[in-house]
């Protein structure tokens, strides 16, 4: 007798999203939607939350009212795919977003203290794919910011798009976000 076909069970966002909403998933689950995959997130260790907040901090202080920076909140990339990354910054105020979740951040960070190569390639090819311009990994264990800018199409990754440009900077250089060309972060402020 041959060995049988293990099925997985692909979800979309809608059905994510009723699952939430009948508190079947609730926070406490730590689960989040990723290419049609419920994904565990990562645990939250005390320098992964501290870089969560300095990252928010920084990133109110550049931007300012207009924008919305949200911690661990859900942004709807698409149909399959309903990612809650450590920091995001999205137009408007959070009463636009009343109704449904944000679709079009203007920058995503990641804060990685275990799960870099997933941060990179996983993450990466899902907010590529999805036209996020300006992703950030704030990498804790080698005290660096990766900055990945430029979606490109590439078969070989997991979503089939890549970051086309990458740069790892240090403590003592400068980032500034696509959407804000004149105002620079340094990343020392990005990092516990």
């Amino acid at each position: 007798m041959g060995e049988g076909v293990v099925r997985t069970r692909r979800w979309t966002r809608g059905e994510y999203d009723r699952l939430v909403e009948c508190e079947i998933l609730g926070t406490e689950d730590r689960i989040e939607l990723l290419g049609g995959e419920m994904i565990v997130k990562e645990p939250q260790h005390r320098p992964h939350v501290t870089a969560i907040q300095l990252v928010a901090r920084a990133l109110r202080g550049a931007f300012g009212p207009g924008w919305e920076v949200q911690i661990e909140a859900p942004v709807a990339l698409d149909d399959e795919s309903e990612p809650e990354p450590d920091v995001s910054v999205v137009p408007g105020d959070p009463r636009d977003y009343g109704m449904a979740h944000p679709t079009r951040p203007v920058l995503v960070v990641e804060v990685s203290l275990s799960r870099l190569g997933f941060d990179r390639e996983h993450k990466g090819s899902l907010y590529a794919r999805a036209g996020v311009a300006d992703y950030w990994i704030v990498n804790l264990p080698d005290r660096r910011l990766e900055v990945y800018r430029e979606p490109v199409p590439d078969g070989a990754t997991p979503f089939g798009w890549r970051y086309g440009h990458h740069a790892t900077l240090g403590p003592d250089e400068r980032v500034s976000p696509l959407a804000l060309p004149g105002t620079d972060l340094a990343v020392a402020d990005l990092l516990p």
